[in-house]
């Protein structure tokens, strides 16, 4: 079973925007295809048609290309072994249904909704929990407990029916999962689950186990919690006699919620002010929008990396890796049992790590769109020559905007509290100077600058800070930005002038 070529799928549901936690599992499995040579599948599980929400799975199949995990077989990539949406496989379902009833491994169910729900009720007064089970099966309307006759005639007649597993009694089912180790279930605990629906649709753990095992998928990675479903799924394969060639499993932990216990949930990400999908999503039905990774400014090589370490770790102290560092040493071994909790902070510091390893000119590339959104004309060396300044300062290219605005338009107004502090009764007089001595300066760069400056004001006897600060806040709009005179060099030496006599005249 292990000497088969490595072949693992991510097989996400078409019913909304994908979770982060989704994206890890892509991730994992993407991971370790790689890691072994193998083959990473997309297969779409639209099997539920009633959920199916519109655009799902256009952003999923986008989601991945943004995050660099792209499948090398599914909708729209190619491969031998499709289709690979289980809508377009739904011909060939019934028959391994059909086969596992004659094998005695499933029975017809002609129970209708209203009798299971009256039933459910029923036990639920009693302070009960109704369930469709080795203990019941036997009385309710299905062919365990009809005729070989009355099932056949109620077939013939056109009467809905499904098909449910019959769940073995009393057994053991025993699993060595690849993260948790060995895991039993007996069978008593579990239902008789729905294979075969009556609008003519396989369930997912049919179509799941049929898909896996046409597809020759070693490995089935997933989330615990689908660890629940393991059992049946491993019956399943028993049952068609493919247990020979069947996946290994691994359950990977759940990703929690930064504060608290349960599992982050898209109401965290509103409660607490960041993203859990990895693009923005519009909801199609109530028009509401969901914040994603890619529009908040994230890098998806920072996101992939945080990713990556909730539930794994090298073994190591090493926090930064390159999807090529992380193929070569993700292993299943190191993925933990426990559920990871997620931290919006250290993701920002992720964020930081890869901006600050960009050059200038990269990040001007990705900083002009937001000037060009603004209608602001800015020459490229400007642009470059400004964040090669304020650089240190970001975490996101947004905010070389926050952090140097006015490198590209002058102050509208100016803040009240350096105002306050810094505006002095001499201060439009000194500026008006200053202005005046700007006008002089040949050489408009920054060392030229400051030497006359500094001149200047010696010869004056004037209080450095006195005069440079309102000079500052002229410029800037407020008490921020880096070297002064660096400030003057990049906006020029008629925008310098001209702010310093526009804030003399607002301000003074």
């Amino acid at each position: 079973m292990d000497q088969k070529k490595i072949r693992v799928r991510f097989a996400p549901s078409p019913t909304g925007p994908l979770h982060m936690g989704g994206v890890r599992t892509a991730l994992f499995n993407y991971l370790f295809a790689r890691k072994h040579g193998g083959d990473f599948l997309l297969r779409i599980e639209d099997t539920d048609q009633t959920r199916y929400v519109p655009g799902a799975e256009a952003y999923i199949t986008e989601s991945l290309k943004w995050c660099g995990l792209v499948p090398d077989e599914g909708p729209g990539f190619g491969g031998s072994f499709g289709p690979y949406r289980q809508s377009e496989r739904k011909a060939m379902y019934f028959s391994f249904a059909r086969q596992l009833v004659d094998s005695g491994w499933a029975y017809y169910s002609f129970d209708t909704p209203g009798d299971l729900d009256r039933l459910r009720a029923e036990a639920e007064a009693a302070g009960e929990v109704f369930a469709y089970n080795q203990q019941t099966r036997g009385s309710l309307c299905n062919s365990l407990a009809l005729t070989p006759g009355e099932t056949e005639q109620r077939i013939s007649s056109g009467e809905p029916y499904a098909i449910r597993f019959k769940m073995p009694e009393n057994m053991d089912v025993t699993e060595e999962d690849l993260i948790r180790g060995s895991v039993t279930f007996n069978t008593r605990e579990l239902d008789d689950k729905v294979l075969f629906k009556s609008d003519g649709m396989p369930t997912y753990h049919l179509a799941n186990v049929v898909d896996d095992h046409l597809m020759e998928i070693s490995h089935v990675i997933r989330g615990e919690e689908w660890l629940p479903s393991m059992p049946l799924h491993i019956l399943l394969y028993r049952a068609f006699g493919w247990e020979e060639s069947r996946p290994r499993f691994a359950h990977l932990p759940l990703i929690l919620k930064p504060q608290g216990k349960g599992k982050l949930s898209k109401r965290d990400g509103d409660k607490m002010g960041f993203p859990v999908f990895p693009l923005l999503w519009k909801d199609p039905e109530s028009g509401e929008n969901f914040r994603g990774y890619r529009e908040d400014g994230y890098f998806p090589e920072a996101f992939i990396n945080m990713l990556a370490l909730l539930g794994w770790n090298a073994g190591t102290d090493q926090e930064i890796f390159t999807m090529e560092e992380l193929i070569e040493n993700f292993s299943l071994e190191r993925v933990v049992k426990s559920g990871s909790r997620f931290d919006p902070e250290k993701t920002r510091w992720f964020n930081r790590y890869y901006l600050q390893q960009k050059s200038a000119a990269e990040l001007a590339a990705l900083f002009m769109p937001l000037l060009e959104a603004k209608n602001i004309q800015a020459a490229p060396d400007k642009v470059v020559a400004v964040i090669e300044e304020i650089k240190d300062r970001c975490d996101f290219v947004a905010d070389i905007w926050e952090q140097g605005h006015y490198f590209f338009e002058a102050p509208a107004v100016y803040d009240e509290k350096t105002v306050a502090k810094r505006w002095k009764a001499e201060t439009p007089a000194q500026l008006e100077a200053m202005a005046a001595l700007f006008e002089t300066i040949g050489s408009w760069e920054a060392g030229a600058i400051k030497e006359q400056f500094s001149a200047f004001m010696n010869e004056k006897g004037w209080n450095f800070g006195g005069v440079m600060n309102p000079l500052r806040l002229c410029l800037v709009g407020g008490n921020l930005g880096p070297d002064l005179f660096r400030i003057c060099e990049l906006i020029g030496q008629e925008e310098t002038i001209s702010r310093i006599r526009k804030a003399v005249q607002l301000i003074g």
